[in-house]
C-alpha cells in the first residue's frame, strides 16, 4: 500500500534541498564559526555539534513549523514566536534569508494559494509549516524535515570546511537519524521554549567575520 503522504513528503524534502533557492548551501548553521574557534575539528566533534544543534535550534524550529502545519498557530503568531525564540539578530537574518527562498518556491509551486502573510519576510520554520499544511503533510513529517535539514546542512558545511571524508559524515548523519525522529516527535507536543546561548554567540561572531565562506 502506498503511503498517502509519500508524495508531499518527497516534495517537501525537495523544496528544503540546499541546492534550491532556499539557500541552505550558503548557511553553515554556526559550524563555520565553531571551526574557526576550534570547537569543531573532527568527525567526532562535528557529531557533538550536530547533536546539540538538533536538540536546541532544531527542536525550536520544528516545533513552530509543526504548530503551523497542524493549524494550531497562525502565521503572524508564528512569526512573533520565532522572533522571541531567536535572540541573535544574525540568526534571525539567516532564518529570514532562507525563508525568502522558500516563499519564492512556494509561490511558484502553489500559485493558487495566498502567501501574502509571508510578505515582506518570513522565518524559514514558519513558511515551512505553511507549505507543509498546503501540501497536506502531517505536523510530524513537517517537523522531521526541519530537524533533518537543520542537521544535514550543518553536517555538509562541516565536511567542506574540514575536508572530512564524505563517508564518515554520511555515517554520522545516519547515526543521528533516530535523534532527529525523537526530536521531531517532541516538537509536535507544543512550542519549545529553550535556547542555547552558544549558537547565538557563534551567529554573532560569524556576522563580524571578514570574508566568511558562509552567510551564517
Amino acid at each position: 500500500m502506498v503511503d498517502s503522504e509519500q508524495a508531499p513528503l518527497a516534495m517537501m524534502l525537495s523544496l528544503a534541498d540546499s541546492r534550491l533557492p532556499v539557500g541552505g548551501h550558503v548557511h553553515s548553521g554556526g559550524v563555520e564559526q565553531a571551526v574557526a574557534d576550534g570547537d569543531v575539528r573532527s568527525v567526532a566533534t562535528l557529531a557533538d555539534f550536530l547533536r546539540r544543534r538538533v536538540e536546541s535550534t532544531g527542536l525550536v524550529a520544528a516545533s513552530v513549523a509543526a504548530q503551523v502545519a497542524g493549524g494550531d498557530l497562525d502565521v503572524p503568531g508564528a512569526q512573533r514566536e520565532m522572533d522571541a525564540r531567536t535572540p541573535s539578530g544574525a540568526a534571525r537574518a539567516a532564518s529570514y534569508a532562507q525563508g525568502r527562498g522558500m516563499v519564492r518556491l512556494a509561490k511558484r509551486l502553489y500559485s493558487q494559494h495566498d502567501w501574502s502573510q509571508h510578505s515582506p519576510a518570513s522565518h524559514l520554520p514558519v513558511i515551512s509549516g505553511s507549505v507543509g499544511a498546503v501540501a497536506g503533510l502531517s505536523p510530524l513529517r513537517t517537523a522531521l524535515v526541519l530537524v533533518y535539514t537543520t542537521m544535514s546542512g550543518s553536517a555538509t558545511a562541516g565536511q567542506r570546511l574540514l575536508a572530512l571524508d564524505p563517508a564518515d559524515v554520511a555515517i554520522t548523519i545516519a547515526e543521528l537519524s533516530p535523534l532527529c525522529e525523537r526530536v521531531a516527535r517532541e516538537a509536535c507536543a507544543g512550542l519549545a521554549d529553550l535556547s542555547d546561548p552558544v549558537f547565538d554567540i557563534f551567529a554573532e561572531r560569524h556576522a563580524r567575520r571578514d570574508m566568511p565562506l558562509f552567510m551564517s
